[in-house]
């Protein structure tokens, strides 16, 4: 993770007062959910690897609130096996994944459709708010507590590719969420936004590397 500030407070994946661009330490940040993740590249601690294929989401963020703030990262799935969720949770405060009362942003990115249950889960890069409890149907389909906002411009249907890296620019803000990947504009959504922390997400999705 790299760190740039414009004219706000920037972050690789915490915040900084800094205008150099930096890698960030990993090490103080939580995992939740059914994930395993394992920091990379002792001492600086600046990737973690989820290892395993989850039965539910799973999410590691920081702590420091984050509105205001860019964060621009690297995420590879680093496996041929599954073909699942990749992506990050905006504005996630500790606990927001079984809480009734949650309400943060996820942007999900699967590689390939599959139906899970009675619904599909399409292929693609979507941005999607949370409200309440994320069931593993909801996060799958998009339904129930999750609400689609937008599917991605170019990607809105298109998956990872494995063993590829894919670089992302994210800017959060209480009105505005812009994402980029690989340098082009995917997202761009409008509204009311509720503050908390950067995080990554995975959904049955193993060996992948947010860096």
């Amino acid at each position: 993770m790299k760190l740039l500030k414009p004219s706000f407070v920037c972050l690789c994946v915490s915040l900084v007062s800094s205008a150099l661009a930096a890698p960030v330490n990993l090490s103080s940040w939580t995992a939740e959910g059914s994930g395993t993740w394992q920091l990379q590249n002792a001492p600086t601690n600046d990737s973690v690897l989820q290892t395993v294929n989850t039965v539910a989401p799973t999410v590691f963020f920081s702590g420091a609130a984050a509105q205001g703030a860019a964060l621009s990262g690297k995420i590879k799935v680093s496996t041929t096996s599954d073909d699942d969720f990749i992506g990050f949770v905006l504005g996630y405060n500790a606990g927001e994944l079984t809480s009734a009362s949650a309400n943060y942003l996820l942007i999900d990115w699967k590689q390939a459709s599959q139906v899970n249950g009675n619904c599909n889960g399409p292929a693609g890069l979507a941005i999607s708010s949370v409200s309440g409890a994320m069931t593993t149907t909801g996060a799958w389909c998009h339904n129930g507590s999750v609400t689609q906002l937008q599917r991605a411009a170019t990607l809105g249907s298109t998956g990872w590719v494995d063993n590829t890296e894919y670089t992302f620019d994210i800017a959060f803000t209480s009105t505005n969420v812009t994402v980029s990947v690989n340098g082009v504009e995917q997202l761009n959504v409008n509204g009311t936004f509720g503050d908390g922390g950067f995080g990554f997400y995975n959904y049955s999705q193993e060996r992948v590397l947010y860096s």
